[in-house]
């Protein structure tokens, strides 16, 4: 099982749970934590197995994506994208060693993030030839300004928990072996308030049609460069190493 999912009350705790690939994320991953949040009946919090967070998409299930010729919004990474994007339910997020790509620009949906001293986020999608994705052109330029949300998109340099926190991308820091009790905490302390109040307050403070409309737009966009050459390059040798 790559995802699992377990519900308390009034919470839904979804687990990566692909250690052994760095919890990089696959189409039926992809599938299942859409169904996971599209269904939850409450306060969502997002945790992974082994001692990184996430490794951005499973480079094979990647580089099959070249090949698609449909709607962006006929794929399963979408489909994820668009239950972050009008979920109703407060999403509060455990990070722990990388986060790369998706596994980055994901927490930017997320209502509460929490990561270990040791993460780090990075977002290489340039150096493979490719563009932002998940919405982050737009929200991670509210979030950090543009001039800062562009040296993190062009150089993929590993970005630390310090400056995730002091770029108001994570809540707060803490040690790796209580990172799972205080997200713990922290979600419960959300299942304690009137969920119909904690849903509204969420949607005032969210904006998921225009959000959106930036993922199918960074979306079409993204399939054309999977086709340049220099993503087939970078690709190869990835491939190549692995």
């Amino acid at each position: 099982m790559s995802v699992k999912v377990t519900d308390t009350e009034g919470l839904r705790r979804i687990r990566l749970d692909r250690a052994a690939k760095k919890n990089a994320l696959d189409h039926h991953m992809y599938t299942t934590l859409s169904e996971a949040i599209e269904t939850s009946p409450g306060v969502i919090l997002l945790e992974a197995d082994g001692g990184d967070f996430c490794a951005g998409n499973d480079i094979v299930d990647f580089v099959s994506l070249a090949s698609h010729e449909g709607a962006v919004e006929d794929l399963p990474v979408f489909r994820f994208l668009k239950a972050l994007t009008y979920a109703q339910m407060p999403i509060v997020a455990a990070v722990q060693g990388q986060a790369v790509g998706v596994g980055t620009t994901l927490l930017l949906h997320c209502d509460q993030v929490l990561m270990s001293e040791e993460a780090r986020l990075s977002l290489p999608f340039l150096k493979l030839g490719l563009t932002p994705e998940g919405g982050s052109s737009l929200l991670l330029t509210q979030r950090i300004g543009h001039a800062r949300a562009f040296e993190w998109l062009t150089s993929g340099r590993a970005i630390p928990a310090s400056e995730a926190l002091s770029t108001g991308i994570a809540n707060r820091i803490v040690a790796r072996e209580a990172l799972e009790a205080e997200a713990l905490r922290v979600a419960s302390q959300l299942v304690a308030l009137p969920l119909s109040a904690l849903i509204e307050a969420k949607a005032l403070m969210r904006q998921p049609n225009l959000v959106w409309a930036q993922i199918v737009r960074e979306g079409e966009i993204f399939l054309a460069r999977l086709k340049s050459p220099e993503a087939a390059a970078a690709f190869a040798a990835f491939l190549k190493k692995a």
